[in-house]
């Protein structure tokens, strides 16, 4: 299968390449990145970061709350905010820039599937350090997913672990050490944004490899390629193990339900960010389709642009048929999963080949999987 997929790449690739019927008709040069730059940190990036640091603020207090008082109402209200902190992280994934890249936050804090293993060995010995590389897949949202969710069949089971368990206060310090990480680490993301960052990140508009625009749109096409097609779609389905399903490499695992609206949520994220659509607002700047658009970049015939929108139009006609619950999904009807996918790819080769083609930004990141 994975030759298969090959040639099926080469090919696509090739018709992604070779279907070039319009040129660049402006100069780059002339673009005003300095007007993009500003758009993405004042109205996009910024205002992400700081949505997430609100909900991570909530998920801490409702955590506080439940080990305090660890009931079946608390778990439901700690679930809940659990759950709105990580659609806010779809919406910053992308951005691993400055400070966001020292502390490595994105493994932080989305490494899946967690190891549950790792976590309740850390949770028995009551000694742990998750500022450790090795600690990456025992935190974040998938390690909270585990403590909220997978910990016992049923609620009432899941509060023995905080209420009545012999370890009792290892549960809730892990839990409170967990939520912990994730706020130390968007606050420091913030700060840093707020104390120079976004300066320092603007004024670098020029067009060598390591220049915003060049490093940002990378970034996008990557999590578009890496994080959602692959992660969330093409690993659980077997896209990259020939053919060997693993159900239980679905983001959200144990929560079993939210799967699907996490992939919709990263890629309204992807999307907004492509067209310079304010964070939470239906106001438009500069983006990446503003960009294609002065350089007038058409392909067969059609803005290079509105052919990327529509198949953001047509990946969220195929997200609608799948199930909430991706490991079910996989087990059921992998067909769709592997539909999905190939929605999701064809986007890849005209962001990553054809966009990043026509705005002359070559590829910085690694790309191993054959695609």
């Amino acid at each position: 299968m994975k030759k298969i997929l090959l040639i099926l790449s080469f090919v696509a690739v090739f018709v992604g390449c070779s279907s070039n019927d319009g040129a660049n008709n402006t100069d780059g040069n002339n673009y005003d990145r300095t007007a993009l730059l500003t758009n993405w940190a004042d109205n996009i990036i910024v205002p992400s970061y700081v949505n997430y640091q609100a909900k991570v603020q909530i998920l801490v207090t409702s955590t506080n709350t439940f080990v305090a008082t660890p009931t079946e109402a608390n778990l439901q209200i700690l679930r809940t905010s659990c759950f709105e902190a990580y659609k806010a992280y779809q919406y910053i994934s992308m951005y691993n820039l400055g400070k966001a890249e020292e502390i490595n936050l994105n493994m932080a804090s989305n490494t899946y599937p967690t190891n549950t293993i790792g976590i309740e060995s850390n949770i028995s010995s009551g000694t742990y350090n998750l500022a450790l590389l090795s600690q990456f897949d025992k935190q974040g949202f998938p390690a909270l997913d585990y403590l909220v969710n997978g910990l016992g069949g049923n609620d009432a089971s899941i509060v023995g672990f905080y209420a009545t368990n012999a370890n009792a206060a290892n549960y809730k310090q892990y839990l409170t050490a967990v939520v912990s990480k994730l706020k130390t680490n968007v606050d420091a993301v913030v700060t840093d944004w707020n104390s120079g960052f976004k300066n320092s990140y603007v004024a670098n508009s020029g067009t060598s490899v390591s220049s915003s625009v060049n490093k940002t749109t990378n970034l996008f096409v990557k999590n578009l390629e890496k994080d959602i097609r692959t992660g969330k779609l093409g690993i659980p389905a077997g896209v990259f193990s020939s053919g060997v399903k693993y159900p239980e490499k679905v983001e959200g695992y144990y929560k079993n339900d939210i799967s699907k609206e996490l992939l919709n949520v990263s890629l309204k994220a992807q999307q907004d960010f492509f067209n310079g659509k304010h964070f939470n607002s239906t106001a438009t700047g500069e983006g990446l389709k503003s960009y294609l658009d002065f350089l007038n970049v058409i392909r067969n015939g059609q803005k290079l642009s509105d052919i990327i929108n529509n198949q953001f139009a047509a990946i969220y006609t195929v997200t609608n048929t799948l199930n909430n619950s991706f490991s079910q999904q996989v087990t059921t009807d992998n067909s769709k999963m592997i539909i999905t996918y190939d929605a999701l790819q064809q986007n890849v080769i005209y962001t990553k080949l054809d966009m990043m083609q026509a705005l002359n930004i070559t590829i910085d990141y690694v790309d191993g999987d054959g695609d």
